[in-house]
């Protein structure tokens, strides 16, 4: 890729009231693994190689801290941390920081910013990895995308594909669907962010991959018996082709199981809302799911992003 882009959705950051207890659902019931902790803050991972995928942080209320975006080495960082500069004033951008070590565990080096609707981005890479990276049949991989809600959705599409250098794979009446990655090397999945229209700097969700269909299930039933309800799903995605099972976890936090995602190249072509329609009383593919239960259309436009700056 003769740019400097961002090649994957790497972590998201949580403030949460109580990050023992949250990390306890995550672990215990959602399947993830604790990397790191203090009384203050909660690391943990997936199976995947990522350091971690989710940090939770002791906060006075619930709120999304910041979007972690991987780049592939401290020289792109340094050449996106260009890009977004001289980007700043036409797309809004904020409260810059300058390229640096970052001060978490799993190290790593980075720079953060804010857009134009007050979310907090950072662009990252060189964190450590895990060398044990096999499937478990019921925990996930890695985070496969975050929905965000905007009122501007089409500057914030700007953003990310102008100085970011995702790209669009669909358009639809509800998100914007943009991956990331360098599809020379192979195809890649379908979406890493989606952007509402509508709804405010709100989070709509956090996808954890799962590594198939079976594990979906498997994962869904734990949660089931563990008194968390799916409240959307066991369904098929248009956009995507993915494999989806959403509920509203700990402190109301909205988050969903995916698997399948459907892998593109550079010649998938970007779809629009009239390509993406289904038949009345379908929320799905396969028409089996009941449409999102109303505690998690609640659950995705509750969660703001931090009003404060979250320091790298």
């Amino acid at each position: 890729m003769s740019e400097p882009s961002v090649i994957a959705l790497h972590s998201v950051d949580l403030g949460v009231l109580d990050p023992a207890a949250a990390a306890v659902f995550f672990t215990e019931t959602w399947g993830l693994k604790t990397v790191s902790d203090d009384t203050d803050a909660v690391w943990l991972r997936g199976t995947g190689p990522f350091h971690h995928i989710l940090a939770l942080h002791r906060r006075p209320g619930t709120e999304i801290l910041r979007v972690n975006l991987l780049a592939p080495d401290r020289t792109a960082v340094d050449a996106l941390h260009g890009k977004v500069s001289a980007g700043a004033s036409a797309h809004g951008l904020s409260e810059i920081t300058a390229p640096a070590a970052l001060g978490q565990p799993g190290g790593g080096y980075g720079f953060a910013f804010r857009d134009r609707e007050g979310r907090n981005l950072a662009i990252v890479a060189e964190i450590e990895t895990h060398a044990d990276t096999a499937d478990a049949a019921d925990r996930p991989r890695k985070l496969a995308h975050v929905v965000l809600n905007a009122d501007d959705p089409e500057g914030s599409v700007d953003l990310f594909t102008d100085l970011l250098g995702f790209r669009v794979s669909d358009r639809t009446r509800m998100h914007n669907f943009l991956r990331c990655g360098d599809a020379a090397a192979g195809p890649i999945d379908h979406h890493n962010i989606a952007i509402g229209n509508g709804g405010g700097a709100k989070l709509n969700h956090i996808a954890f991959e799962m590594p198939d269909l079976e594990s979906v299930m498997r994962g869904a039933g734990r949660c089931r018996d563990a008194g968390w309800p799916i409240e959307w799903g066991v369904g098929r995605h248009g956009p995507g082709n993915n494999v989806f099972a959403y509920f509203v976890g700990v402190e109301d936090i909205p988050i969903e199981y995916t698997a399948e995602v459907e892998q593109v190249d550079e010649s998938y072509p970007t779809g629009s809302p009239d390509d993406w329609g289904w038949p009345k009383g379908r929320s799905d593919h396969w028409g089996i799911t009941d449409p999102p239960s109303d505690r998690l259309k609640t659950a995705q436009s509750r969660v703001g992003f931090a009003a404060d700056s979250f320091a790298l």
